[in-house]
């Protein structure tokens, strides 16, 4: 079973709104796990604007699942992060500083030796590394050059497209899919996934070990309730 990833970036952007520690990002974590989250997924900015530094370290601590941190190696600060505090997992994600969100994945031929530097120096700290990246076959080829453990595959044109053209639109993330399997990629996805697109992208994406979800699935959580709306993505995923 695909396992789901709670990406809590957005209780932390309505704790930051009012100052003080409502919602208790900690506990939110603590409840998502005993939910049935089979991880937790973190983004930290440079500006803090959602998830602090701070929080990575606080998190480390009551984590039982699999801790997962997004974020842009380039950026020096982020990559001691990462090394001091030691998630299973760290995602590689190009980020400037004025995005709002991830909008495109790596070009992993343009970048190899940057990617292939950084993605040892995490490997040797015995972090798995993912690269995000494109439902593009040249892509993951490039991906596997780098020696990275996974691919994250970049959903957003995928759920953009998928009330219209579902069909065709989840062509060449299959194919990306089937290529990074046979390289002995491990394949992730992420971004824009929903209640609605999730069990499609999930039953058409063979090897799919792990999506990462936070807006939608934080969204639905305020009409559903927290416990429901992690049940109800993880039922999706079956």
């Amino acid at each position: 079973m695909t396992k789901l990833s709670v990406n809590i970036n957005k209780f932390a952007t309505i704790r930051n709104a009012r100052g003080g520690n409502n919602p208790n990002l900690v506990q939110v974590a603590i409840d998502c796990q005993n939910f049935g989250a089979d991880g937790i997924t973190v983004h930290p900015r440079p500006d803090e604007r959602h998830i602090r530094y701070a929080d990575v370290f606080d998190l480390k601590q009551i984590i039982t699942t699999e801790f997962n941190i997004e974020g842009n190696p380039l950026e020096d600060k982020f990559v001691q992060l990462v090394l001091d505090s030691k998630p299973t997992q760290v995602t590689l994600v190009p980020d400037s500083l004025t995005q709002i969100t991830s909008n495109h994945g790596w070009d992993t031929l343009k970048n190899h030796q940057f990617l292939s530097d950084i993605i040892k120096v995490f490997k040797k700290e015995g972090i798995r590394t993912s690269i995000f990246v494109d439902a593009n076959l040249e892509m993951i080829e490039g991906a596997k050059l780098t020696g990275t453990d996974r691919i994250e595959l970049y959903t957003e044109n995928f759920a953009q497209h998928f009330r219209t053209d579902k069909e065709n639109i989840i062509k060449p993330y299959t194919l990306a899919a089937i290529r990074a399997h046979e390289l002995g990629i491990g394949i992730n996805a992420g971004h824009d996934l929903d209640l609605e697109n999730l069990h499609f992208f999930n039953q058409n994406i063979p090897n799919l070990a792990e999506v990462s979800i936070g807006h939608a699935l934080v969204c639905d959580a305020i009409y559903l309730g927290l416990h429901n709306t992690i049940q109800l993505y993880k039922n999706k995923l079956k």
